[in-house]
């Protein structure tokens, strides 16, 4: 981020959908849309040129992909997080983004105050999917096979803290609600939540949703 400003880069194969988002986008003087792109292949060389903190990036596109492009980001510029912008809740599509390392999941019927939100929410290093993508998810882990065996290991070594703090980020609670909930600082939060992922070796705050959900630490509903 320089300036103050985040630096994010729209990525959609419609003409009128980019204006629109841009057009949103300007709203907010603490966004700088440094560029646009018209196609996955196109956002991946952009992005490697301009490093943006964000990329607001479309599924279906030609030449490459939403969920390719984010592949090739996420190993090319990993600092860079990307939000995935969509008009479809597909099963395939959820997964495939999420595991492709996007930080986030938005339909594109979400409010422009939501969008807004929703990048600042990334930037500061949060994971964010909207209800509906959420659902799907959490129905998708509660009928899932068991889980890995080496994962579970893994989850055993977090301590009673690290549990708690994993639980509340699967229940969708942002670090400032966690740390509220424990009586602790953010910053704690936000060190239990470094440990956790290094602990489980993961990427992100979505992977780590998955995990509690796949090893049935969190179950729909909230229940442990």
């Amino acid at each position: 981020m320089s300036g103050g400003q985040l630096r994010v880069l729209i990525v959609d194969d419609d003409d009128l959908m980019r204006a629109g988002l841009r057009a949103v986008l300007s709203s907010d003087d603490s966004i700088d849309v440094i560029g646009e792109a018209a196609d996955g292949r196109e956002a991946v060389t952009l992005a490697a040129d301009t490093t943006p903190d964000v990329v607001l990036m479309d599924v279906r596109m030609p030449q490459l992909d939403g969920i390719a492009a984010t592949r090739e980001l996420s190993e090319t510029v990993p600092a860079t997080r990307v939000l995935m912008l969509t008009t479809f809740e597909d099963d395939d599509y959820v997964f495939g983004a999420l595991s492709a390392g996007a930080s986030g999941f938005l339909l594109k019927r979400t409010r422009p105050e939501q969008l807004i939100e929703a990048i600042h929410t990334i930037a500061a290093g949060e994971s964010l999917l909207s209800p509906s993508v959420t659902r799907t998810v959490i129905d998708q882990m509660s009928a899932a096979a068991p889980p890995d065996p080496a994962m579970v290991r893994r989850l055993q070594g977090l301590t009673a803290r690290e549990r708690d703090v994993l639980a509340l980020v699967a229940r969708g609670l942002s670090n400032v609600e966690i740390a509220t909930k424990l009586y602790v600082e953010e910053s704690t939060i936000k060190t239990h939540m470094k440990r956790i992922l290094a602990k489980l070796d993961l990427r992100d705050r979505v992977q780590a949703v998955i995990v509690a959900y796949e090893t049935g630490l969190v179950r729909p509903g909230g229940a442990r």
